[in-house]
């Protein structure tokens, strides 16, 4: 299965599994008033609302390059992968205030082994999605995946959480279901921060870090008609680059081998690096 359909089918499972979710915590939370359970259900929401970014991201990134794009449309996967982060901020500074509320008021749930039902339920799903999306981010690097399966950890071990709360209710310790909905919502709020920081990085144009540069350095000068490599940039076009170097060779070659150099040169670096998209090479005799 291609990146494209990957991404697709992890978007589409998110969506398909996180409604199921949300439907049977709503019913539950409204009847017995749980604050934990109220906020995992506002998660799940966002989980749906994160899914759909997944499939449209996704589909706009594999859209091939045209006049406008030259170089695809990579970065569609940052832009709306930074969306999803702006998303789940607003979620967890939403959850953060009803939860404190709750607590301040004594607010109290009505126990139900139906809260405990739904947990597990919800654990097991997300334990899934998770292992299929971990599956699908270690084949294709895609920050989307990679968004969807920190979200199924997180609500796996939220949802965890939400499950301590309702057995404490059980025994009369109610203000715990609004510190653990508390809990989840600083949680929600570090994974946001997390995926906005790295979308942030890439739609800014950072480059490779100097250990990636420095890999494809020495991996040119293994060449050893190649004397030196200068003026090394990359430019970020997604989740993959543009290098744009410049090598030294001798000044007695021919301008026919020098650039059969640097034309051989060029597929071996796209060939042997997999965040090269494309490499740029200019030829400087010395």
């Amino acid at each position: 299965m291609n990146r494209y359909e990957s991404t697709k089918k992890v978007g589409i499972l998110g969506i398909i599994g996180n409604i199921f979710l949300l439907i049977i915590k709503l019913i539950v939370a409204l009847f017995s008033h749980s604050q934990a359970l109220i906020a995992d259900a506002i998660n799940s929401a966002g989980d749906i609302f994160s899914s759909i970014m997944t499939y449209i991201g996704n589909k706009i990134a594999c859209t091939p390059s045209d006049d406008d794009h030259n170089f695809g449309h990579g970065k569609a996967e940052y832009i709306f992968s930074l969306l999803i982060s702006v998303f789940m901020l607003f979620i967890a500074c939403k959850l953060f205030v009803d939860s404190i509320i709750s607590i301040i008021m004594q607010k109290q749930f009505i126990f139900s082994y139906y809260l405990i039902v739904v947990c597990i339920i919800t654990i097991i799903i997300k334990f899934l999605l998770y292992i299929y999306a971990k599956s699908a981010y270690e084949k294709h690097n895609n920050i989307l995946i990679n968004a969807s399966m920190k979200d199924h950890r997180n609500d796996m071990i939220l949802t965890c959480g939400t499950l301590f709360s309702v057995i404490l209710g059980y025994y009369g310790f109610y203000f715990v279901d609004g510190l653990i909905g508390a809990i989840i919502s600083i949680y929600i709020l570090l994974s946001g921060l997390s995926i906005f920081l790295e979308s942030y990085k890439i739609l800014m144009d950072i480059s490779l870090n100097k250990h990636e540069k420095d890999e494809i350095i020495n991996f040119i000068l293994k060449d050893k008609s190649i004397i030196k490599v200068t003026d090394f940039y990359t430019v970020s076009i997604g989740y993959k680059y543009i290098a744009i170097l410049t090598i030294n060779v001798d000044g007695n070659l021919s301008t026919y081998s020098s650039h059969d150099i640097a034309d051989k040169l060029e597929l071996n670096i796209t060939k042997n690096f997999k965040k090269i998209y494309k490499t740029i090479i200019h030829v400087n005799p010395i």
